[in-house]
Formats: C-alpha cells, structure tokens, sequence
C-alpha cells in the first residue's frame, strides 16, 4: 500500500536529493551506525530474554553489485515491524525532521549533521533514487519498505524466507557508482566506522565473475570460492593506551560519535583502577550542541558493560552542566541487566561520576592556564553552564567559580572576559568589594548611567550578561574576602569606596556637611516627585553614582533588579513587585531646571512634562519598556522644537 511521507520529510528528502550536503560519501557510516544499533538493541534484549540471542554472530554485510547498480547493507539485529518502519522511515515521530529543517536554516552545507538529528537514514537518498528496506523483527512477518524519495513510499509484505534483522538496498544514481568499488567502500569504513563493536564485512561483487584459472592441462579449474572480508579493526577507541591511539584516529571517533565536523576543543581519556574499574574517553566539543538547553535534550555519554551497549543518554553519569560532554564510558563493575533504576542508585556509577568531573575539570582548568585561546572559546559555548554548575554542584562550587569569565569595564570586548581571580589581582589596594552590574546585553551594560561614577574613580564593574549570572551572585556571594556588590543597588558611596551612607566606612573630610546642603537644597524637587510618581518609585534622591546623565533607576538594597524581573518575566515565573529608587544627578542642568519649575506654582503642567520626561529616561536607561511611549515621544518631540 502506498502512502505519502508527512510534509517534514518529503521537505527533507527534497534537500537532501538535491545535494545540500557536499559529503555524499557520509551516507555508509549513517547506514552502519543505524546497523550498529539495531545490534546493540538486538543484544540489549536478548540479556533478559534468552530466546532472543542471536545463533549467529552479530555482523553487518556489505554487497556491491555492479550488474544491477545497487548496494546493500545488511545486518541481524533488531529488525522492525511494519508499523515501527512506518515510525521510522515515514513520519517525524521518531526521526526528528521537524529539528533539522529548522537548523538547516541556520546552518546549511554540514553533512555530518545530518545524523544528529536521527534523520541518518534519508542519506541514503544522497546517492539512490530508490532505497528498499527488507526488515524483520524476532516472530513478526517481514516487511519490505521502497521509496523513489519523491514524496511517497510503500510498504508490502516481505520475502517469507528472510532472516531477523535489516537489510538496505540503494538502486544507486548514476553519479554514484563509485561506491561500487570495492577500495573505495572499505575505505570509507575505515575513516567513519573502524571502531564499530561488530565485524563489518565486504562482499564480493557476485555480478563478477573471476578470471578462470587453469591447470597445468591446460584444464579450467572450478572458481574459488571468494568470501566476505573483515574491512574494520573493531577494537574500541576507548580501549586503546593514549600511545596506541593516533590523534587523527580519536578525532575521527570523536567526528562519528557526536555527528560533528570539526575536531574537539578537549580530549579525555580516563583509566581508573581500584575499587572501581571503569574506561572512558570524552570530548568537549568545539562548538556546543544544538540542542544544549533544550528540557529534553539528550546528554552525550554512552555507556557500555562488558562490550555491551547498555544506552546513549545516561544522565546519572555527569551532571546537568556537563551535558555538552560527549564520549564513551565502560564498566566491568556494573551488572550486564543494569536498568534505569539500578543507575540512579549504583554507587559505582557515583563513583564513576565523581571521577569524571574531576578530570574534566582539571581539564578544563589545564585548558584556561596554557591554552587561554581555546579557554575564550570554550567560555563563549559553556560558560553559562559552568555557572549553573556553582549553583548546584556544591563540591566543586569553588573550583568552578574559578571557571566562571564575565565582560567588565576594563574588557577590550566582550569577548575578552575576565575571572573573578583576575579581577581581585588588579584591585586597587584601598578597594574593598567587587562590583557588578547586571544586564541584557554587554553594549546596554557598557552604557548604563549608573557606571559614570565608577569610571571616573577607575573602578572596574563585572558585567552579568547571562541569564543565570544573578543566581551566580546568590551563591558567590564573596570572593578572596572581598563581597560582590551590585552597583545598581542601595546607596553607594565612592569616596568611601562602599562604604554605609554616614561615611563611616571611609574618609568625611567635610563631605559630609556638603551633602547634607545639597539635600536641603534639592528638597522641594524630591517632594513634588515623590508625590507626582506615588507608589510608582519607592524613593526619590540625589545620587552619588551620576557624573554626566540626569537620573537612573536602581533597586534598594534588598531588592530585585530590574534585569532579574526580565529574566523571571521571560521563563514565565511570578515576579515579585519592587518599586525602583528613582535617582537624581544634582550637577546635570536638566534637575536644576527641574528645581526651578518644581518651585513655581504657575508651571505645574511644564513641571509634569518634565518630570515624566525623566522617568521614562529613567525607564530606557535600566531597559525597561516604557509605561507610556506615545507621550514619551510627544515630550521628546516638543523638547527638541523648543
């Protein structure tokens, strides 16, 4: 019966076909690695159902045939019923289409992506203009699926006598024979799929007939039989000594494994003996997955005991802020039957976790002390991961926070971020706290007025730009004896260099007295703004933190940030209310004027024009929506005409 794929797929196919990808050749490692699969399931099974063991040995078949312009990959594991291959192959329930097509706008041109999204099989269609897929599931009726990939495909019953398991056939184009050649097949298994688990064996052509042999009669001599040759070593990556394996051979298991093409940032081999045994080679990636912060996405290890592959997401082995990390792990300390449940409370597999994150951040700190170029880059990818992780990786909070890189004031860019060690080394000496500022983006950060005083002392300000960097400050709440500080909280006093309000902190020298003169001064101007903007501001003031802007808005000293309600706002979350300190510059003309029009009862509408105009400023400074835009760009508009 015939039926249409659903609309994602016949997109895909269409793609696909049309030669986005200039690695045809990528399509042989998706077709084994699919055949890989459906043999670790196949054994997966059989450990608790004995009936299901294979009574042959667990092998994938290559065929050339040259006569008929087709090549087939066949394997003996799991196999499929007609309703799982019409799952798999015909809708995007299990295949992910719906994902990569929306990548592939962001990302077009990268054939090895195309595994990473499930979607392997469709590669096929790279170099066949019909794939036939006879499978069979241990005591279902086999299944044959076709497909010309042009929108539809069909399914039949299949050959009675075919055996359990799997076998894709390509009707080659013509502009794919190549893949005909004997040397060209086995090479291609031996750049993507050396390190396979199972034999994969390359038929002869049998369409090729051998030149007869003769005796010395003169007689024809029957044709030797030719057999199917070995074309992988099998020997697992991770198993090699770091001397056996060449780095071009770990970064080529790394490429297959995670689907990437670029080599990865960090190499880690792990051999851990003692109470627990346990091998493993990790990678941290160049660039982070796709779907890093996805709720459901997928973390990289798989996890095998004693060869046999027991799953591909296994979370219980690294934390959630190492999920980037790809790679292997293997336990002979594990039982074979090893369920979920039994993972999430095994204490080898604690074992094994604690170890992992242990090296991966000596890594990780080896990499920010001697490789400080690929150190930024691994920042730019997962340095918000690495702050999630000191808020809830408690034993190794400290040694993560030493991970952690923020932008501040003195960064050439954003993308030359300091640590917090840094920060605290070029302190001047009479500086008592570390001073930060959150905010949406570096450039809103750069620019927000409640910096001006900071930059005339030379005090440098850490930008938080991440969405998680405030929870970051919850948690680290000093560094090297020095308090975090938010400088767009509370009173702030630099003359005492943070120091409380009454200056006793720090020097008076008379200041004190001056101050007190302005407040009086500027009385009547904080009383008709505090009763103009009511409950709308919690306070009205003059600030210290002002040198050349007109207002700001902070939060007092408990408060919640104006940034921090955004980011609530944004995962929908309850935001709790707090009302905002409106600040004022006493040296800016535009609150002189704003004094002389609060004291002159017959400007009272001039004065409320005015005073609006400075709490929208206010508002756009700190990047809050305005309450009010069409009357913010009315007063603008007659301000600019006067």
């Amino acid at each position: 019966m015939k039926k249409e794929f659903q609309t994602e797929v016949g997109r895909l196919l269409d793609l696909v076909i049309n030669s986005l990808y200039s690695k045809k050749e990528v399509f042989l490692r998706e077709l084994l690695s699919n055949a890989s699969d459906a043999m670790d399931r196949a054994r997966f099974e059989a450990l608790t159902d004995k009936s299901a063991q294979s009574e042959t040995p667990y092998r994938v078949f290559i065929v050339p045939n040259r006569e008929k312009g087709t090549l087939a990959i066949s394997d003996n594991g799991v196999g499929m019923t007609a309703e799982e291959a019409e799952k798999n192959l015909g809708s995007v329930a299990s295949s992910g289409t719906k994902r990569f097509l929306q990548a592939m706008k962001d990302k077009a041109g990268a054939p090895e992506l195309i595994g990473q999204f499930g979607v392997g099989f469709y590669a096929a269609f790279m170099v066949a203009d019909r794939v036939d897929v006879l499978t069979r599931r241990r005591g279902e009726k086999p299944v044959l699926w076709t497909s010309d990939g042009k929108g539809e495909y069909e399914i039949v019953d299949g050959d009675p006598e075919a055996a359990d398991g799997t076998t894709v056939t390509l009707h080659l184009r013509d502009d794919a024979k190549e893949y005909l050649d004997g040397w060209r097949l086995e090479d291609l298994v031996r750049t993507y799929s050396d390190y396979l688990a199972y034999p994969v064996m390359l038929c002869p052509d049998p369409s090729e007939k051998p030149e007869p042999k003769k005796d010395k009669d003169g007689k024809e001599l029957p044709p030797e039989p030719r057999e199917p040759r070995q074309v992988n070593s099998m020997k697992a990556v991770w198993k090699k000594s770091k001397d056996e394996a060449t780095k071009e051979e770990t970064d080529s298991f790394y490429k297959h494994l995670a689907h990437d093409s670029e080599e990865p940032l960090a190499t880690i081999r792990v051999s851990a003996e003692g109470a627990t045994e346990f091998q493993a080679l990790v990678f941290v990636p160049r660039v982070a997955p796709y779907d890093l912060f996805w709720p459901n996405a997928k973390q990289g290890l798989q996890l095998y005991v004693r060869n046999v592959f027991i799953g591909d997401d296994v979370k219980e082995l690294l934390p959630r802020y190492l999920s980037f990390v790809r790679g292997v792990v293997e336990s002979a300390d594990l039982p074979l039957n090893v369920s979920r449940e039994m993972l999430q409370d095994n204490a080898v597999v604690r074992r094994i976790r604690k170890v992992l994150v242990g090296k991966i951040l000596s890594e990780l700190e080896d990499m920010q002390k001697n490789r400080p170029a690929d150190f930024a880059a691994f920042g730019r990818q997962y340095g918000r991961l690495m702050k999630e992780g000191v808020h809830s990786d408690w034993e190794n909070s400290d040694r993560l926070r030493d991970l952690c890189t923020f932008p501040s004031t003195f960064s050439e860019s954003e993308d030359k971020p300091v640590t917090l060690k840094e920060y605290v080394s070029r302190m001047p000496s009479d500086q008592k706290e570390i001073y930060w500022l959150a905010a949406d983006s570096y450039e809103a950060a750069k620019n927000s007025p409640v910096l001006e005083a900071f930059a005339s002392r030379g005090r440098e300000v850490l930008f938080f730009v991440d969405p998680v960097d405030e929870f970051f400050a919850e948690r680290v709440t000093e560094y090297d004896g020095k308090k975090l500080r938010a400088v767009d909280r509370g009173e702030l006093d630099l003359d005492s260099d943070g120091g409380d309000k009454d200056g006793k902190d720090g020097k008076d020298d008379g200041k004190k007295d001056d101050g007190d003169a302005e407040e009086k001064r500027f009385k009547p101007l904080i009383d008709a703004l505090a009763a103009r903007f009511g409950k709308s501001v919690r306070q009205v003031r003059l600030s210290k933190r002002l040198v050349d802007s007109a207002c700001c808005f902070v939060a007092d000293e408990y408060g919640v940030s104006a940034h921090m309600q955004r980011v609530l706002k944004a995962f929908n979350q309850p935001v709790p209310e707090s009302p905002r300190i409106l600040e004022l510059n006493p040296k800016a003309p535009v609150i002189e004027k704003a004094l002389a029009l609060a004291g002159d009862d017959s400007r009272k509408d001039d004065f409320g024009d005015l005073a609006d105009l400075l709490y929208g400023q206010a508002q756009l400074a700190e990047g809050t929506p305005l309450d009010n835009p069409a009357r913010f760009n009315k007063l603008v508009s007659a301000l600019a005409a006067r």
